[in-house]
């Protein structure tokens, strides 16, 4: 792209660096049938495009086109960008001129069809941000071919926004070529554009413009914005900065919709929609409204011109405002315009400010002129409207209405919604709608404009959607996110199966097709229109059709029989039709429809499918079909009676005769049947039918004990009932399964009288294999084959008693039933059935046996638990109770701790004294058990505690001093700080124990107790202070590098409450951080893993060194690793570095420090005593300050003097240090930052004799040749030796004055601080009108002729009144003459060619001629340029370098002036605060120290010519002054000086009282008296002389308050002097402007104020000043140096805001500026000049020197202020420092270097940056500014016009050609094209008419 712009060479390069073209196979599409997408490059993608002719989608991103099928395969893909491009340039880019230019991204910002027409076929519009966003055609079938494309772009085919965040937005419209006489037939095809203001580029370009884009004639040209074609004018493009959001035509008008602050009423940001006729080339029909979204929705995110109800509406997403700016919140909403309301309001808003004046008949305001132009609403005739319905140029435009358009929120969502799109689906709209997370919502738009959320789908996760767009079968949705495009149905009815999920997903677009069985569109089902038909997804009372009810539900899958089914909903069919059911997967039977009925056949039983092992039934689904559709479906239920009873054969009849089915069990056939009968005759009904369960042959109950005891033989006896039933002789057998095993009983039965059977079971001895107490087991009884039903839960428990009961009381303690004793038999005692046991079992158990006892200690208070394990401790608690005694003292048990046999837990009691002895157990009457341990009482005793103190928030860790701490368990052992716990840390020994305080709520005293159990004991007489949490205030510095070491002070209270005070930085891996990056979208709960997981920090201890400050050495952090935070730990105070500083503590790569030689580093650096050593290195103070650096050279401090960012000065001692390395002699360098040490190599000092005289002279070889060798040897070493001894003074200067400044540093900012309180009360009256600027004459005036008393401009033309009429006349003929190029520069080359022609004739002519070409000034700087360039072509010849240096020539004075006049806004509103800022605060710090009034030497300056060195007594006074204001006296306090003069002491009063009035609005100090007023009658009027005036020999003193004796507080008062008044001033009426001198000198007395003048009249003047200069050149007394450092520092804020606001590019600079330098650039490429060095001079020469010098030195030309001489001396070193800064010549000051080149060496090159950067800036910002700069010519000529006095400007022109007036003729006769214009004709008429002189005519 523009590729014919570029030189071949960078083209090559752009290409190299461009990616590598992707190709449609790097595209993805999804296999998902429902969704397909594409991933595309150039995110984010921001239009979307569709061809409906083709169908082709065309899709613009970033650097990107592509174009793709409407399956979303890509056809083409176009690249275009990045490209080297800056939008402060105008293309094309040439990168010599645009020095700015950078590879930039092309962001999309229009992309639009243009339809074809005939043969025709269309084209793509594509428009760009690179290039001032220039627009191309592409080809619609292949967008890779190009068919517009323009190389040289002009200004008026910048079409869109140059940056990508302003919006632009377009629409194509074909109207009537009626004005370029297309005749017949011929059209014009337009676009209108619609774009935000771009601060950068053109600033020119309206809000919406017209541009052509069909017929394209030449000179005509695509996308030009013409003239005749219309744009919205705006008054401000910035304060209407429109946000365009869409543009649509619709009908005869195109419409634009846009968000921007409201300028006519509350400046709050709202949404307009404007309307334009589309055949309006004017504008004069642009009217807009705003639109008012309720809920506050106030910003316009997308929108779509659709229908609703038929009528055409605009559907718009808007969302709230974040406060009052334009940006977007989440929350957001759809709001719906129906056209005809927003016509009728635009309407009506034209009508009003056509005929009604902008106000309705309420009188309130409804229409009004917007964008800042000069129309107003009118009252026209009321037929203007349907006269003029597109306005006309009578008409006001543009109008806006105040009346906003209304509409209630349609669907409002809480993420922020991006784009819409709608559809209309058989009579129902339905809104489409994009949001910021990549979802679409799908929301139907009901009639009353409510809406209605029916879905919401996830196109692409956590992107904002772009655009929308259906395609042409309003199948399915475009949706356009960041990355990608989907292509999303508008519905998914076809993939809903079944008519519940049709209905449930409340869809608009879906409805059942009933007898279709199909999810569908209302159109595709053809019965739609026939109720019951089609069934309405979205209507909430539609139900599927549905079976409401079976008969029979359930049967026997055995039987067949007639199943009728009941049908809700059922749609009618025709009478050939008929309906099935199918019963599962069988075949379909015919079904006989009755209304609601539907009756079929059920299926024969062999048919039916098989019923699931372990299941009784199945469900098989009844659907009714229509032929292969499936209407509807039931469930029926066939039962297997069969399987009921073999699911469960422990009791078959029970569950057969229970079951839920219609089961009967036949006994003696042993089966449960559907049948009422059985082939045996007897029969059990089912429960439901008879009594049911009681009939069942039942065995119910054990007779015998259900406890059986394992290897006993044992007898089983069961009870039977209902057994009758069965009459064949089979026996009984009973069943035990034990284990799996099934033992089988011989069963006698035994009929009783209650009709039941008693079944005794043959004895056996059970057993079995698992050791447990007791084990169930199954019993039931069998009849030969038969199994009889048996109870639920009968069942045996086996049981064995030897089974966990280890020892006799836990034998003894199983139930008595089970029959369990403890046999002491062999082999060994253990627990058995109690007929088991040989021999007589134990009545008594064993003693008690302890084993252990924990703890063994406890304090004489008791109240721990002890706890104590054993065998036979009882077989249950109360056994124990009372039965233990530990030492002897008892300790009864606890209930919740006792087990039986093994454990007891007692809680100790008091012993009363310190005791020691066994624990006893007593169980019933047998012996007590003893333990072998010794439990021992003991008292602990607390002895000490430390520290006593500690902060409220705990943390503080206590150490306890004490005896016999070991008493009781560890878990026994708490310690409390009054209420609150004080947490044991640490293992406890038996003299001390460690515990960290927890918090407290409140501060105070506090006691110690440690409880032992219940015991407890606090440290005597000691107490525990809770402090005042510690808090840190300051904590500096606030970075470090990565070594640390470096030094933090920490300033706050109470620091010394803690204990150990911690500095923390808390780290990240690296590898943690591209884990977060890689989940960065995961949950934020895994986030929080990852970060917790990895939390790693690193700590210093800190010292404390006072209760107020600490010191933190910062902690050593790895480079690897991320620093993400820095906090103080105090105890359990933890301080974040940011809630100290309000920003967080950096880190930063260690200092880098260069070797001392670099070139060989085994080399030692010579070093020559008396200087320093200079270190070079990289980012030496990014985090670190001179103080801070220790450098030791050997075994000796080498005194850091100087640190810079690149530099380390370091003075080491004069005499070589020893080496403190064994190994080397020689010392090394080593430098300490921090924990930072670096060793910079060997140093060997320099002997002293450089100068080594060569033997070749001490031989004597006479040879000529030899004596010049030596003479040149000498004189090199000579020049080596002052060379390097000349760095080193520099260095050393550099050095002493970075001292003083330093010792005067703490001076500076106590005086700085006192200005800047001075200055903020200034600024406030600067800030509104007290910026004492002068008027546009008076500055010119005081510019153009400086030092005159009454310059041309106030002077009026003096003539008689008879001569008047005539020589204005001639005057009027001189203008013209003036205005002819020609006669000009003759005139002036004529004029300067003359010797007469002084440097002062050239500067008044060069002004005289600026007043009078001041309205012409466009021909003015023609005319300039043109001198100029012949005066570049004299000194291109001589030496460039001398050019514009002085004011020589009359061009030069012209181009002085010329500046003055472009720059005069510049100084108005930039430049002219921080001058008047820069003055006040040198007024103010000259004023407030001596100044003598004789002399002009003040104590307080930078100028040491004008410094006061005297040391003079003086203090402040404070006077009350007197001030009358209107009627009333108002005192007002005055600070002076007493040793002020009266004259100074007025001058500050009035400065005071008019404090911000102009200076020559105040009386003068000489018109006035000051009067001492004391008490009722004591005036005194005090003058500068009188007859009080001390006299010394020849010298008289000026009056000064220290000589009148006026006290501090005295009240005094100005009042107007009189000339008449008597008393002591009548003689001497004099002040500090009058001068007295020569009075008094012919008196013979001399004046003094301060200090005499040391001028003695004697000595000639030339000697008197030689002497002066060597008086100077001893350098100045460091004590005067420090005066002006001082003055210095207290002004560096100002001065710098001075130098910063005449040379920042942040605003850009003035235009003049830019096109002078412009012109000098073409002057030095024309001429060849590649220099740069000589640019910048002429540059320098042009503007800082000839302009910004002038303003510095005399403020007051721009300012109505008074320059004193001491305030000109400060201004004049200021001047000086600026003009070194402007200077290319290298820097550098020795000790003879003048004070002022001192005083700012440190500064200049900052400056000198500054001068660079603002000049390099300049050159690289856009050039071809010309246009720009005529209209602001034009713009100046017409504003400052009337201020010149043309004619006296003329009148005195006129006296030169007077004076050279043969010479001027001659000049003009001798040039051809003079003679052909007749030019020395013409100005003998003009002599004529001027001094009615003869001439030749």
């Amino acid at each position: 792209m523009l590729a014919s712009s570029i030189p071949p060479s960078l083209l090559l390069f752009l290409i190299l660096l461009l990616p590598p073209p992707s190709h449609p196979a790097d595209v993805i599409v999804t296999s998902d049938p429902v969704v397909r997408w594409v991933e595309e490059h150039g995110a984010p993608l921001s239009h979307l495009v569709l061809d409906p002719e083709a169908g082709h989608l065309y899709v613009g991103g970033v650097d990107h086109l592509y174009q793709l099928t409407p399956d979303l395969e890509v056809m083409a893909h176009v690249k275009t960008g990045p490209h080297l491009d800056s939008p402060d340039c105008l293309p094309p880019i040439v990168p010599h001129d645009c020095p700015s230019a950078t590879p930039t991204q092309n962001h999309n910002k229009l992309l639009l069809l243009e339809a074809g027409q005939g043969a025709w076929s269309g084209s793509l519009i594509v428009c760009g941000s690179l290039y001032q966003g220039i627009c191309d055609k592409r080809s619609l079938s292949n967008i890779s071919q190009l068919i517009y494309q323009t190389s040289n772009p002009v200004d008026t085919q910048y079409v869109a926004a140059n940056d990508p965040r302003v919006s632009t937005v377009a629409v194509v419209i074909t109207t009537d070529n009626k004005q370029e006489g297309g005749g017949a037939g011929g059209i014009l095809r337009l676009m209108l554009v619609g774009r935000g203001y771009t601060s950068k580029g053109p600033g020119d370009i309206p809000p919406i413009t017209t541009r052509r884009l069909f017929p394209v004639l030449p000179p005509r040209r695509a996308f030009s914005q013409e003239e005749e074609l219309g744009k919205l004018v705006v008054g401000s493009y910035s304060e209407y900065n429109n946000h365009f959001v869409k543009a649509v035509a619709h009908g005869n008008h195109v419409y634009f919709l846009f968000s921007r602050r409201d300028m006519w009423h509350k400046k709050e940001y709202r949404t307009y929609a404007s309307r334009l006729c589309t055949s309006d080339r004017s504008f004069y029909s642009y009217v807009e409204v705003p639109l008012l979204c309720r809920g506050g929705y106030n910003l316009a995110q997308g929108a779509w011109l659709g229908n609703h109800a038929g009528e055409p509406a605009l559907f718009v997403v808007m969302a709230a405002g974040q406060a009052s700016t334009p940006v977007a919140t989440g929350r957001s909403a759809l709001c719906v315009y129906g056209m005809a309301k927003l016509d009728a309001m635009l309407r009506r808003a034209q009508e009003v400010c056509y005929t009604e004046g902008g106000r309705g008949s309420s009188g309130q305001e409804e229409a009004y002129i917007e964008y800042a132009v000069s129309s107003k609403c009118l009252k026209l005739p009321n037929t203007s409207m349907s006269e003029y319905p597109c306005g006309g140029e009578h008409t006001p435009n543009p109008i806006a209405s105040t009346v906003p358009l209304p509409a209630t929120p349609t669907f409002t969502s809480t993420t922020q919604l991006t784009a819409v799109t709608t559809a209309t689906e058989a009579g129902h709209t339905i809104a489409f709608l994009g949001d910021g997370e990549g979802r679409l919502h799908k929301v139907l738009v009901r009639s009353d404009w409510s809406g209605d959320q029916y879905d919401s789908v996830s196109v692409d996760g956590g992107v904002s959607s772009a655009d929308l767009l259906l395609d042409e079968s309003q199948q399915h949705v475009y949706v356009l996110t960041s990355g990608r495009l989907s292509k999303v149905p508008v519905s998914t009815c076809e993939r809903q199966t079944d008519c519940q999920s049709c209905l449930s997903v409340r869809d608009p677009y879906c409805g059942w097709c009933v007898l279709e069985g199909r999810c569908s569109r209302k159109h595709q089902c053809q019965r739609h229109m026939q109720p019951n038909h089609w069934l309405w997804s979205f209507e909430p009372t539609n139900q599927c059709v549905t079976v409401q009810s079976l008969r029979p539900a359930n049967q026997s899958k055995d039987e067949q029989t007639q199943v009728t089914l009941s049908v809700v909903q059922l749609p009618a069919l025709t009478e050939a039709e008929s309906l099935s059911c199918v019963f599962g997967l069988l075949p379909p039977q015919p079904a006989v429809v009755t209304a609601t009925s539907i009756t079929c056949q059920s299926p024969a039983p062999e048919l039916l499918p098989p019923i699931v092992t372990g299941s009784d039934h199945m469900i098989l689904p009844v659907s009714l079909m229509f032929g292969h559709v499936t209407i509807t479906t039931g469930n029926m239920t066939f039962y297997d009676c069969g399987a009921v009873s073999r699911l469960n054969q422990s009791s078959q009849c029970l569950a057969c005769v229970s079951s839920e089915w219609r089961c009967n069990w036949c006994p003696l056939d042993q089966q449960c049947s559907h049948n009422q009968s059985c082939s045996s005759q007897h029969i059990i009904l089912n429960q439901r039918e008879s009594s049911g369960p009681t009939s069942c042959p039942l065995v119910f109950t054990l007779q015998s004990s259900a406890l059986v005891p394992l290897g006993l033989t044992t007898t089983v006896v069961l009870r039977g009932r209902n057994l009758d039933v069965y009459t064949d002789e089979a026996p009984y057998v009973c069943v035990v399964q034990i284990e799996g095993i099934q033992i089988n009983l011989t069963a006698s039965v035994e009929k009783t009288h209650d009709n039941t059977h008693t079944f005794t079971c043959s004895p056996h001895q059970f057993q079995y294999a698992v050791s447990q107490l007791q084990y169930s087991s199954a019993v039931y009884l069998r009849r030969g084959e038969r199994r009889i039903d048996i109870s639920p839960g009968l069942r045996l428990q086996l049981y064995d008693c030897s089974a966990g009961q280890s020892d006799c009381s836990q034998c003894r303690a199983v139930p008595e039933e089970y029959g369990c004793v403890w046999c002491s038999g062999s082999p060994a005692p253990n627990c058995v059935y109690n007929q088991s046991c040989p021999s007589v079992p134990a009545d008594t158990c064993p003693p008690p046996q302890i084993t252990q006892v924990l703890p063994v200690s406890g304090p004489l208070e008791g109240g721990v638990l002890v706890t104590i394990t054993g065998s036979n401790l009882g077989k249950r608690y109360q056994d124990v109770v009372g039965g233990v005694t530990v030492s002897g003292v008892q300790c009864p048990p606890q209930p919740e701790g006792y087990q039986i046999s093994t454990r007891v837990v007692c809680e100790l009691q008091s012993s009363g004294k310190q005791r020691e002895g066994p624990v006893l157990v007593t169980v019933g009457t047998s012996p007590p058990g003893k333990s072998r341990q010794m439990f021992t009482y003991q008292d602990p005793q607390l002895l000490d505690l430390v520290p006593d103190k500690g902060p409220v928030s705990g943390g503080s860790r206590l150490t306890i001093r004490g005896r016999q701490l070991l008493t009781g368990q560890k878990s026994d052992l708490r310690a409390f700080l009054g209420p609150q716990p004080c947490y044991i840390v640490e293992e406890v020994t038996d003299s001390q124990l460690v515990c960290q305080t927890g918090p407290s709520n409140q501060t105070g005293e506090v006691t110690l107790r440690v409880l032992f159990g219940k015991a407890e004991r606090t440290v005597p007489s000691v107490t525990f202070r809770y402090l005042d949490d510690p808090v840190i205030t300051d904590a500096t510095p606030a970075e470090s590098f990565y070594e640390g070491g470096r030094v933090v002070t920490v300033t706050g209270r109470n620091l010394g409450v803690v204990q150990q005070p911690i500095i923390s930085v808390w780290v990240e891996p690296v590898e943690v951080q591209r884990v977060k990056r890689r989940r960065r979208l995961a949950l934020l709960t895994a986030k929080q893993l990852v970060f917790n997981s990895t939390m790693t920090t690193v700590s210093e201890r800190c010292s404390v060194l006072s209760s107020s400050q600490m010191t933190c050495l910062t902690p050593k952090v790895s480079p690897e690793v991320k620093v993400k935070g820095v906090w103080f730990q105090l105890d359990n105070v933890r301080v974040h570095y940011e809630t100290i500083k309000g920003k967080s503590f950096t880190y930063y790569p260690n200092p880098e420090l260069f070797p001392l030689s670099r070139d060989a580093p085994d080399v030692p650096y010579r070093f020559k005593p008396g200087g320093v050593i200079a270190v070079e290195g990289q980012d030496l103070t990014r985090a670190m300050s001179r103080q801070e650096v220790k450098a030791r050279l050997g075994d000796q401090e080498c005194d850091v003097k100087t640190l810079d960012n690149t530099h380390l000065y370091c003075e080491p001692p004069e005499i070589q240090p020893m080496s403190v390395d064994d190994s080397n002699e020689l010392p090394s360098l080593q430098v300490f930052m921090g924990n930072l040490r670096v060793d910079l190599g060997l140093v060997q000092y320099d002997g002293d004799s450089l100068s080594v005289v060569p033997l070749a002279a001490q031989i004597g070889l006479g040879a000529g040749a030899a004596v010049i060798i030596l003479s040149v040897l000498v004189v090199i070493l000579m020049y080596r030796r002052k060379s390097k001894q000349a760095l080193r003074d520099y260095k050393k200067v550099l050095l002493q004055l970075e001292t003083l400044e330093i010792n005067v540093g703490d001076q500076c900012r106590k005086e700085f601080t006192d200005l800047m309180t001075e200055m903020m009360d200034l600024s406030s009256d600067v800030g509104g009108p007290g910026l004492p600027l002068l008027d546009y004459r008076t500055y010119a005036e005081r510019v153009f002729f400086p030092g005159q008393q009454v310059a041309p401009l106030s002077r009026q033309l003096d003539l008689p009144e008879s001569r008047r009429q005539t020589v204005e006349q001639g005057l009027q003929q001189l203008n013209n003459l003036l205005n002819n190029r020609l006669f000009l520069t003759r005139f002036i080359h004529t004029l300067e060619a003359q010797q007469g022609f002084s440097q002062r004739d050239r500067g008044y002519v060069a002004s005289l001629l600026t007043m009078a070409l001041h309205d012409k000034l466009e021909y003015f700087t023609e005319v300039m340029k043109s001198l100029l360039q012949d005066l570049v072509q004299q000194y291109v010849a001589k030496n460039p370098k001398l050019m514009l240096r002085r004011t020589e020539t009359v061009v030069e004075k012209m181009l002085t002036n010329w500046m003055s006049i472009c720059l005069y806004s510049f100084l108005k509103e930039v430049a002219g605060e921080p001058l008047y800022m820069l003055y006040r605060a040198i007024k103010y710090q000259v004023d407030k120290g001596p100044v003598d009034s004789v002399t002009g030497k003040a104590k307080r300056t930078l100028n040491d010519s004008h410094l006061l060195r005297e040391d003079i007594d003086y203090s402040s006074v404070t006077l009350t002054v007197l001030v009358k204001n209107g009627v009333e006296v108002q005192p007002c306090p005055v600070k002076v000086l007493d040793t002020d003069t009266i004259t100074q002491v007025k001058d500050k009063i009035l400065d005071q009282v008019y404090r911000g009035a102009p200076f020559s609005q105040r009386p003068a100090a000489d018109s006035l008296d000051l009067e001492w007023r004391s008490g009722q009658a004591g005036h005194l009027t005090l003058s500068d002389d009188d007859v009080t005036a001390v006299v010394q020999g020849r010298w008289k003193r000026v009056n000064t308050l220290q000589h009148y004796k006026v006290p501090d507080g005295a009240t005094v008062a100005l009042i107007p002097r009189s000339q008449s008044s008597g008393g002591v001033n009548q003689v001497f009426q004099t002040g500090e402007k009058t001068p007295m001198l020569e009075g008094e000198e012919e008196e013979g007395l001399r004046l003094w104020h301060l200090v005499k003048s040391s001028e003695d009249p004697e000595i000639p003047k030339h000697r008197k000043s030689s002497m002066r200069e060597r008086e100077r050149a001893k350098a100045i007394p460091e004590i005067y140096l420090t005066r002006l450092l001082s003055m210095k520092g207290t002004l560096q804020k100002f001065v710098d805001d001075v130098f910063v606001a005449i040379l920042s590019t942040k605003r850009p600079p003035p235009i003049a500026v830019r096109f002078f330098f412009d012109f000098l650039d073409d002057m030095a490429e024309k001429h060849g000049i590649d220099d740069p060095e000589t640019v910048h001079i002429w540059k320098t020469n042009s503007l800082p020197l000839r302009f910004w010098v002038n303003i510095l030195k005399n403020p007051q030309f721009v300012l109505d202020v008074q320059i004193t001489d001491s305030i000109d001396a400060v201004l004049s070193v200021i001047a000086q420092t600026f003009i070194d800064s402007c200077t290319t010549s290298e820097h550098k000051v020795g000790r003879d270097s003048p004070v002022n080149k001192l005083l700012y060496a440190r500064e200049i090159p900052r400056y000198k940056q500054l001068v660079e950067r603002y000049y390099s800036d300049i050159h690289s910002a856009a050039s071809g500014c010309y246009q720009e700069m005529n209209s602001t010519l034009t713009e100046l000529s017409g504003s400052f016009a009337s201020e010149m006095n043309n004619l006296v400007a003329l009148h005195e022109l006129y006296k030169y050609i007077n004076k050279y007036y043969d010479q001027i003729i001659m000049s003009l006769e001798e040039d051809s094209s003079g003679q052909k214009m007749q030019l020395a004709y013409r100005l003998q008429q003009v002599a004529a008419l001027v001094e009615n002189k003869v001439t030749d005519l």
